[in-house]
């Protein structure tokens, strides 16, 4: 199993969740976050701003489902300027579900 996190712009959220749930994935955990890449927020006029409103999601999947995820991540979050965010992922090596204890496979 993998997880898939996903930082992406605010306005961006409701799309993303749209096409991942349109592809088959609809669980997943959001969260918003606040930060910066590499250029270090942004500046406008006289005013920089150092960290960025950004939403976080999080999905755990089978290995196969990663590169669909990644694309259909990639095609909504998309904007074309910088900001437009990062994917991650991890390898999850256990998972519990709390009501029942019973360890996913």
């Amino acid at each position: 199993m993998k997880m898939v996190r996903a930082i992406v712009r605010p306005e961006k959220e409701n799309d993303v969740v749209l096409a991942l749930e349109a592809k088959g994935f609809p669980a997943l955990t959001k969260t918003h976050v606040f930060g910066r890449g590499k250029q270090k927020g942004i500046t406008v006029g006289p005013i920089h701003y150092d960290e960025l409103p950004k939403v976080m999601l999080m999905i755990v999947t089978e290995d196969e489902s990663v590169p669909v995820i990644i694309d259909v991540i990639q095609k909504a979050a998309f904007v074309g300027y910088e900001g437009d965010g990062k994917i991650f992922v991890s390898p999850v090596t256990e998972s519990y579900t709390i009501r029942t204890g019973a360890k996913a496979e």
